[in-house]
């Protein structure tokens, strides 16, 4: 009898030990998984978030906008040869190509490699042109502004003169200011039209928000969003730069006119 229980007890250990066992498989089952879980949601907050607009251009996300007819694109020589035969025909959903900005400029002394053919082209092919000039901080920007004068050669019935103004370098938030005032006015007296403010919307809010800019036309770069967050006037809204359109290989930017073509062209040059 006493031999029948300690086996009764031997049993009732090793059902113990088991369970005891599975108990701890288990637990460690649920901190693969928690940890898994965890690890995942690291990477989406560190890695994935905030690169989404890039992960919306590998997989689309540069559908045009809805609500706008006029449609433009940006170049540079990062575009590379284009065909202005096949780009003519190209098309944003339903609607042609109306305007094409060019870069011409940037800093003092840097052309771009591709702007006259690029500009004498844009022309050619019935496009409204336009030149832009990327501006370089700390840089003069009397020197800057007389030598995109020198190098964009603006006829009348093309769109009026662009500072891409993207950067501060070392300058503070009045100082950039001043000097882009300073761009804006040289060839504002040239061309008898103020000339239109290219930046990002961020850039807009913190550096050019001062009455002072409130008479420049405003094109923004505000990617991946449905609708332009921006509170203020503007003209143009450059929505992606991952377009990709016949003429051009790899990706392009994307622009939409906020306006009438009656309006767009009220932004061109008119010496008469």
């Amino acid at each position: 009898m006493a031999q029948g229980k300690r086996r009764k007890r031997a049993t009732r250990r090793r059902k113990s030990g088991g369970n005891r066992l599975q108990r701890i498989k288990r637990a460690l089952l649920v901190v693969g998984i928690l940890a898994a879980l965890g690890y995942t949601a690291a990477i989406y907050y560190f890695v994935v978030m905030p690169y989404g607009s890039r992960w919306k251009a590998i997989y689309g996300g540069t559908k045009a906008p809805e609500g706008y007819t006029i449609h433009g694109i940006d170049i540079s020589h990062h575009q590379g040869a284009i065909d202005w035969e096949r780009l003519q025909k190209a098309r944003i959903g339903d609607e042609p190509l109306s305007f094409v900005f060019v870069k011409a400029t940037e800093g003092q002394s840097v052309l771009d490699a591709n702007f006259n053919d690029n500009f004498y082209e844009a022309r050619e092919h019935g496009f409204i042109r336009g030149a832009y000039h990327y501006f370089s901080p700390g840089v003069s920007p009397r020197l800057q502004a007389e030598y995109y004068l020198h190098q964009a050669k603006l006829e009348d019935g093309d769109l009026a003169p662009v500072l891409d103004i993207e950067e501060a370098g070392a300058l503070s938030a009045e100082e950039l200011k001043n000097a882009a005032l300073v761009w804006l006015q040289i060839v504002e007296k040239k061309h008898k039209t103020p000339p239109i403010i290219y930046t990002n919307y961020k850039f807009k809010l913190q550096y050019l928000s001062g009455k002072e800019f409130d008479r420049y036309p405003y094109w923004i770069a505000h990617y991946y969003v449905d609708k332009l967050e921006y509170k203020g006037q503007w003209k143009f809204w450059q929505y992606t730069d991952s377009g990709r359109l016949l003429g051009i290989r790899g990706n392009v930017d994307c622009n939409v006119y906020n306006g009438s073509m009656y309006d767009l062209k009220q932004l061109t040059i008119r010496t008469e």
